[in-house]
């Protein structure tokens, strides 16, 4: 079952304790991210600590409610450009807000989750396949209906093999 508009916002929303993520693409073309982008590409930065948004504000409403959000993303050196606005403009100020993301770094080493494709997970059991583009444009998300079990080794992996973002880009 594919999952768009109110559908998707309602699953995104209705979790009751985690939401996690998997991301395995060096960009993501979001248009809602256009003008910030080109913001950074010409070089102009935001301060990450200053900086509040939604997205922010509800990272602190479900850390109160006890909930988690977090994610993996897997990566290789050199960072995409886009990669490099992701870290500055949305995970640190995400990770202050209290979201777990973690980075896998492949560069180096054989990538542990070959072929494994984003989704994001609810709960540990409702697994959303997300689709995109070989640009990093969206094409849609679906609604996995097999068994989550496979998808609960890949978080597991994806844990394990992965370090905290604010460690990663410390280095």
């Amino acid at each position: 079952m594919l999952l768009d508009g109110d559908e998707w916002q309602a699953t995104l929303r209705g979790f009751r304790q985690e939401a996690w993520r998997l991301e395995t693409l060096p960009r993501y073309r979001v248009p809602q991210e256009t003008e910030e982008f080109d913001a950074f590409r010409a070089g102009r930065r935001v301060d990450s600590r200053a900086y509040s948004s939604p997205y922010t504000e509800d990272l602190d409403r479900l850390r109160r409610e006890g909930k988690r959000k977090g994610r993996v993303h897997v990566v290789t050196r050199p960072l995409s450009e886009y990669l490099r606005f992701e870290f500055s403009r949305y995970y640190t100020p995400h990770v202050r807000a209290g979201e777990d993301i973690r980075i896998l770094d492949v560069t180096d080493r054989t990538n542990p989750l070959p072929g494994v494709p984003d989704f994001w997970m609810f709960d540990r059991s409702k697994v959303v396949l997300m689709h995109y583009e070989e640009d990093g444009r969206q094409a849609g998300r679906e609604l996995y209906e097999g068994d989550p079990a496979p998808f609960l080794e890949y978080q597991r992996i994806a844990l394990t093999e992965s370090m905290p973002f604010l460690e990663y880009v410390s280095e």
